[in-house]
């Protein structure tokens, strides 16, 4: 299949899948918890996980799946074309009445990303983006060129469980005493968007991640012509624990306020 046909059938499901959502949106709905307290999910979430797989098997009923809410596969496959999907990016965020969510959706080909879509219909927003560029609102956006660190807003991405809380007081200490000031969206996916987009320079956490919560984003940043690494630089993969990502122009100081970071989780692991 064409290129140009994968990028219709990810705008369609992800639109499908923001429809549903956004429908339910700041209405009275039951909210469940997973694993803690601040894991959640709602029927919205499920509904509209079901919208995008529908759109996407009417025409590709063969391609893996891969999705937040279960009833897909559970890792990225290495070969083939593999959809990944997060219905509501952001569910706490969502049933705060909080605008900043994104329904978010990928196609991987044989381990690259070759397109991606992050639909924030609550702020009217849809980013489409593929190796040719990224796309707001069909007007094409770039990532910041600010150069002075004193300047950048950078966010302290994926947030720490509660156990891990020494990092993430680390994680913010780092980012308000070397950056201009700091932003938590609260999803993922919007502030790799907001990245790519310029509105922020950089993104930082050293927990695990979900593919449904990163690859998406992180390719527009590429794409936009920012960076994205691992916790030591080197190229980030969707099995790295944590991301590091930028405009590209001051890195290195990202690097070193995450190393800090991981010196908190290496001090209470002796």
């Amino acid at each position: 299949m064409k290129r140009e046909e994968l990028v219709l059938v990810a705008q369609e499901s992800a639109a499908a899948g923001a429809d549903v959502a956004e429908a339910a949106f700041r209405t009275d709905i039951p909210v469940e918890f997973k694993e803690s307290k601040t894991d959640v999910v709602t029927q919205a979430d499920r509904e509209a996980q079901h919208a995008i797989i529908d759109r996407i098997q009417q025409t590709l009923p063969n391609d893996t799946i891969v999705g937040e809410e279960g009833e897909t596969a559970e890792a990225l496959a290495k070969n083939g074309r593999t959809w990944i999907i997060d219905p509501i990016d952001g569910t706490n965020n969502y049933i705060r009445g909080n605008r900043r969510w994104a329904t978010s959706v990928t196609c991987v080909q044989d381990g690259d990303p070759i397109v991606a879509v992050n639909d924030l219909p609550a702020l009217h927003d849809r980013f489409v983006a593929t190796q040719d560029g990224v796309y707001r609102n069909d007007t094409q956006v770039t990532v910041s060129d600010r150069s002075d660190p004193e300047t950048f807003q950078v966010a302290p991405g994926i947030w720490w469980p509660f156990d891990e809380r020494d990092e993430y007081a680390m994680a913010t200490s780092e980012i308000v005493n070397r950056f201009g000031d700091l932003r938590r969206p609260g999803s993922a996916q919007a502030e790799l968007s907001m990245l790519a987009a310029g509105a922020i320079e950089g993104l930082i956490t050293n927990v695990e991640t979900n593919p449904w919560d990163t690859v998406g984003g992180a390719a527009m940043v590429e794409w936009a012509g920012g960076t994205v690494t691992d916790l030591d630089g080197n190229p980030w993969q969707p099995d790295c624990r944590g991301i590091v990502a930028s405009n590209g122009t001051a890195h290195e100081t990202l690097l070193e306020a995450v190393s800090e970071v991981e010196a908190v989780r290496n001090a209470a692991t002796q």
